[in-house]
Parts: C-alpha cells; sequence; structure tokens
C-alpha cells in the first residue's frame, strides 16, 4: 500500500458539494492499494500513519504522533497513487488493486488506525470528490509498503 501523509491543520472531502468528511488537526492521507497488498500492508501502514512523529513538542521538535495530540486522520482512497509513467503519456494503472478488494483492504487500514486509538474520517470510495486541506509546515510523507519488507 502507498500513502501521501500530509500535516494538516484541516482538510475535508466533498462529494457532490456534500462534505462528507473532515477533520481538524491531524493527517490526511492518501491511500492506494496494489494488486500485491495483503492484509499485513494495511497493518503496517497503519501503524506507520499512526505513529509518525511529525508533529512538534514544546522545543518545536517533530517529535509527536497524531495519537500525541489528539488529532485524527482523514483517509481519501487513491488509486492514481499506483500510476505508472514510465512509459509513454497516459499513465498505467496495472499495478492498482481491482476496487471490491482493493475497498476492503483500504476499509481495513482504516479499522485498525481506529484500534490504534485515531479517529478516521473517510471519502466516499470511488466517488469523484474534491479534497481540500491546509498543509501545515508543509509537512508531506511517501509511505510504501512494498519498500518496508
Amino acid at each position: 500500500m502507498r500513502a501521501v501523509l500530509q500535516r494538516v491543520s484541516w482538510a475535508k472531502v466533498e462529494v457532490d458539494g456534500d462534505v462528507i468528511g473532515e477533520i481538524r488537526q491531524g493527517l490526511c492521507a492518501l491511500v492506494g492499494v496494489a494488486e500485491s497488498d495483503k492484509k499485513s500492508d494495511a497493518e503496517w501502514l497503519a501503524r506507520k500513519v499512526v505513529s509518525a512523529r511529525i508533529f512538534e513538542d514544546e522545543a518545536d521538535k517533530m517529535n509527536k504522533s497524531v495519537v500525541d495530540i489528539g488529532g485524527r486522520v482523514l483517509a481519501i482512497s487513491q488509486f492514481t497513487l499506483l500510476g505508472d509513467c514510465r512509459r509513454g503519456n497516459r499513465p498505467s494503472f496495472s499495478r492498482a488493486m481491482e476496487p471490491q478488494v482493493a475497498r476492503e483492504l483500504f476499509e481495513y487500514f482504516c479499522d485498525d488506525c481506529r484500534k490504534l486509538g485515531v479517529p478516521v474520517e473517510t471519502g466516499r470510495f470511488r466517488a469523484q470528490m474534491e479534497v481540500s486541506l491546509n498543509n501545515s509546515g508543509p509537512v508531506t510523507l511517501l509511505l510504501d509498503s512494498e519498500r518496508a519488507f
């Protein structure tokens, strides 16, 4: 699984003009599921997201996690993170998992984050979404379970 993780002061997702997920201070996680991903990848990613020490402590050092600050996660499924642009100008998404299984792993990831103590808001799977956020810092990380093992 891949994620673009952004530290935010606020983030929201809208579908058809309706806000369906919104957080204040926390993390916006854009999550892509690869065809080879398993539950262990979702578990790894959830642990990394909730444990990432990217919030400042009293000494202005990035030493606190989203759990430590009492923050939330806005998780957005985004298969385009698996896009491959090495050949031609149109990305190939052949590495992305088929939608039904991807949905199950994405939901498993969200549930695992909740079990680890972080409230999670989400977008709507396979919907046209508008995501707005204020990237605080800016702080942005790339996480990839394939490169972790």
